[in-house]
């Protein structure tokens, strides 16, 4: 490309570094990250793997994210509200995923509490979008170093699904899980993806 004066320069896009060059991150971040999402099924499925990632790095999950697809149904909740013993001893038997039992017993015992939100107030995305009106929080954050771990929000969420009964919904998960479906729109100031972002809310 050239400017006014006929010099050329290169256009660079600025992504969040987090995503690295690794094309499976690279495309969640551009993609995925930070959309805000009203989806029941999708939601369901943000919320089981990141209940998943606890401990482990979310590459990891990523990298194992067809395997749960296939594994739990599609992500649907019904369906995985319904697995029983015999379904667990499968999933530990399966490579795809990580074989933590208490992980993959919160999976079954979250889709159970996801269809009770589901009952009592018409959707899951009727529930969390309303601790913020459905309207999302510009992060406006300028580093890593300024995203945060846990907010005042995701403790509150995560305190309202302790009393719930989920499992593996502590105030870090929850907060990933907050800026994965966008009710934060934490994409750094200079990345492309945060001026989008922020347009299709405006």
């Amino acid at each position: 490309m050239a400017n006014a004066n006929g010099e050329c320069y290169t256009h660079v896009m600025h992504r969040c570094p987090w995503c690295g060059s690794d094309p499976l991150y690279v495309t969640y971040h551009d993609d995925e990250w930070g959309v805000p999402l009203h989806d029941e099924r999708r939601h369901f499925e943000f919320l089981l793997l990141e209940t998943q990632q606890a401990g482990l790095s979310w590459r990891t999950i990523l990298g194992k994210r067809e395997a749960y697809r296939h594994a739990f149904a599609g992500f649907d909740p019904e369906k995985v509200a319904r697995f029983g013993e015999s379904d667990l001893l499968m999933l530990l038997q399966n490579p795809g995923l990580v074989r933590n039992r208490r992980k993959l017993e919160a999976a079954v015992i979250n889709a159970r509490r996801f269809l009770e939100i589901e009952e009592r107030h018409g959707s899951f995305d009727t529930w969390i979008w309303g601790f913020v009106d459905g309207i999302p929080i510009d992060g406006k954050r300028s580093t890593l170093t300024d995203l945060p771990v846990t907010t005042p929000l995701s403790d509150r969420i995560a305190a309202e699904m302790r009393k719930l009964g989920f499992a593996f919904t502590g105030s870090v998960t929850i907060q990933a899980h907050l800026q994965a479906i966008g009710i934060f729109n934490d994409h750094l100031l200079d990345c492309f993806r945060h001026d989008e972002i922020q347009a299709m809310t405006s």
